[in-house]
């Protein structure tokens, strides 16, 4: 299920594109920091009602940093009725805020594509008893 993670991606300018003065870019090997810094933060929100993070179940479906480092995370939950749904976002931001190299933070809920139990890892389908 490696695929799972493409959506996982975390970009700035393309390297073979002249750099426009006075625009902002991130070095591969910070981007490549950043990028493990927000994993590992978006693996300590969880769905109160499951026990395994939001990352592993798949919620998460867009993580983009900007060259002004605004980084922007599209996330959806288990149902669109969750009873945390209000809470999840802030959750969210306030797990990444705290990233050094990120200015900003903004959380988008979505619900398309709907999410199913299909988009989680095999760890999470492991620790829910779908393996």
């Amino acid at each position: 299920m490696d695929d799972a993670r493409e959506y996982i991606d975390l970009k700035t300018a393309p390297d073979a594109a002249p750099p426009v003065e006075g625009a902002p870019s991130i070095p591969a090997a910070e981007l490549e920091r950043i990028t493990a810094d927000v994993v590992r933060a978006l693996k300590t929100v969880y769905d109160p009602e499951i026990p395994v993070d939001i990352y592993e179940l798949g919620l998460i479906y867009r993580v983009d940093l900007s060259d002004e480092r605004v980084l922007t995370i599209d996330m959806t939950l288990t149902a669109p009725g969750c009873p945390v749904a209000g809470e999840m976002p802030g959750w969210v931001e306030g797990a990444v805020r705290g990233i050094d190299g990120v200015e900003d933070v903004k959380v988008n809920m979505v619900f398309d594509p709907l999410w199913t139990p299909e988009r989680m890892s095999d760890e999470a389908k492991l620790e829910l008893g779908y393996l």
